[in-house]
């Protein structure tokens, strides 16, 4: 088994942040703070820890605000990629690729919209501890659904033996909730049918022929995940950490 970290991860931080206005109307979400840093600056942080050298940065929305913040950032090694319109989640990572600003590896990839606090091991640490290329093509960072902060949704997955997944039946609670925390191999997007690098999709495109192959897995994280949605959520997460005496 693969125990290396991937050296690059993609951030995708081009949202429009619609639930979070009026605050998102002239700062993009991911530069809003939790704690003494802001959402983007965290992961960043993260990332560096974990030994990530590459990371890229999408851009749509008050961009160039994202770029001015991070221009004094020396590590990890920053690049930007601009859309107009937005990409989503899979359109965002392939559009990177196809610019060969991510390499064709392994590589991280996360939301820049939230904060999750580690448990004995990091969090990307575990995530790269279980991962294993020859078997899968992506490993999602799970959260049980009970223990997800600021999250009241149905709940995304369940997990299998072998740590393989399933999604949640239609008619149940899933048990677990996809963090947007996540190791992928660009060939996940290998046979996908009618797209292309400049298309719009999400990686749920992916997940689901990863799952139909029995390359879609998932770890538990056994920290904390806070889902920042709102205001309220906001104002709530920095309670939180205010609590716990985490800057």
């Amino acid at each position: 088994m693969n125990k290396q970290m991937p050296k690059q991860a993609m951030v995708l931080a081009a949202g429009l942040g619609l639930r979070m206005r009026p605050l998102t109307e002239t700062l993009p979400k991911p530069l809003l703070k939790v704690g003494a840093q802001t959402m983007l600056d965290r992961a960043l942080d993260r990332l560096l820890e974990a030994g990530v050298s590459r990371t890229v940065v999408n851009l749509h929305w008050l961009g160039e605000m994202i770029e001015a913040h991070l221009e004094a950032r020396t590590q990890p090694q920053i690049l930007f990629t601009h859309e107009d319109p937005i990409l989503e989640t899979g359109g965002a990572i392939l559009n990177a690729l196809s610019k060969n600003a991510l390499k064709h590896e392994a590589l991280f990839a996360l939301n820049a919209d939230q904060v999750w606090i580690d448990h004995a091991r990091t969090t990307l640490e575990q995530l790269s501890y279980v991962w294993d290329e020859h078997k899968m093509d992506a490993l999602l960072l799970l959260q049980p659904r009970d223990s997800a902060f600021g999250y009241d949704g149905a709940g995304d997955f369940n997990m299998l033996s072998g740590g393989k997944l399933e999604r949640r039946h239609s008619d149940t609670m899933g048990e677990h909730v996809f963090t947007g925390i996540q190791i992928l191999h660009p060939r996940i997007f290998d046979g996908l049918e009618n797209i292309t690098p400049g298309d719009a999709f999400s990686l749920n495109v992916a997940f689901d022929l990863a799952l139909k192959t029995g390359r879609l897995y998932g770890v538990v994280h056994h920290g904390d995940w806070l889902h920042i949605g709102t205001p309220d959520a906001l104002n709530a997460a920095n309670a939180f950490l205010q609590d716990r005496n985490i800057d």
